[in-house]
């Protein structure tokens, strides 16, 4: 289809994460690195970021680099009703036919993180939208496993990711016993315009196309409408590109993006 016309051996932005296609910004690296102080120190780490930021491309990033030292459990989409989350915490660890008691199912969970600090394994749960979790209870079951832990070292190490409003729920009052717990903490910021022309080129490039594909004003269109979310960034190039392909141009301009814009309902039809 397209990619032959535009001398691509593959589709550049497709929506599916894809390790050839990762690429760090600097603020994605710092989120990165922190990521990983935070887990080898058995730390919380909350790492947070607006939809389509990089969260969980950066967790799985963190994943591919841990070895068997760590136990990965990786929860998504946490919407759970009371006692759920420590019941699937449980079974992930190995626990059999985990207790419907809380006090009988933390014990539970504290025997078997204490067999793996017995055996040098660190068990890391990543919670990903993390925002989801419903009222303070899902957040409290958090700090009761992370209260789990010895006089001289944290049997786990606990990620929370989550959009901003995760942040704003932790500066709650209710929550200053937990966040004081929090060893690292990070915001993923939006690329800047230089940081999303790079990330197009570099995107290409990992596609089989070293000319650039975009003029200088789609590229400040696309940044304007995405502000620099890369996924957003995404679905603007990708659709660019299919309409520019429609329309037989051999370098997309401004006049595409701001029509794919608008179907996307980036700006209104009036604009």
């Amino acid at each position: 289809m397209f990619e032959a016309f535009y001398g691509l051996s593959k589709k550049p932005f497709s929506k599916t994460p894809d390790p050839e296609f990762l690429y760090l910004s600097r603020a994605h690296r710092e989120a990165l690195a922190r990521l990983k102080y935070g887990v080898e120190e058995r730390e919380i780490v909350v790492l947070t970021g607006e939809v389509g930021a990089g969260k969980t491309t950066l967790s799985r990033c963190l994943m591919d680099s841990l070895d068997e030292r760590f136990k990965i459990i990786n929860i998504v989409a946490p919407l759970f009703s009371q006692g759920e989350l420590l019941r699937l915490f449980a079974i992930k660890l190995g626990v059999e036919n985990p207790s419907q008691y809380r006090t009988e199912l933390i014990d539970e969970i504290g025997t078997k993180l204490f067999e793996f600090y017995q055996a040098g394994v660190c068990p890391v749960l990543i919670v990903d939208e993390g925002q989801l979790i419903p009222g303070n209870e899902g957040l409290d079951e958090l700090r009761l496993i992370t209260n789990l832990q010895l006089d001289d070292a944290n049997l786990l190490s606990l990620v929370l990711l989550g959009q901003p409003e995760l942040k704003t729920r932790l500066m709650s009052g209710y929550f200053e016993p937990f966040r004081q717990r929090i060893g690292i903490q990070y915001h993923i910021p939006a690329l800047g315009f230089e940081e999303t022309k790079e990330y197009i080129a570099f995107r290409l490039k990992r596609a089989g196309r070293e000319e650039p594909l975009f003029t200088e004003a789609a590229l400040e269109a696309i940044y304007r409408f995405s502000g620099g979310i890369p996924r957003k960034i995404n679905n603007l190039s990708s659709n660019s590109i299919i309409v520019g392909f429609g329309r037989e141009d051999s370098i997309i301009d401004s006049e595409v993006v701001v029509d794919v814009a608008r179907d996307f309902g980036f700006i209104n039809w009036k604009s």
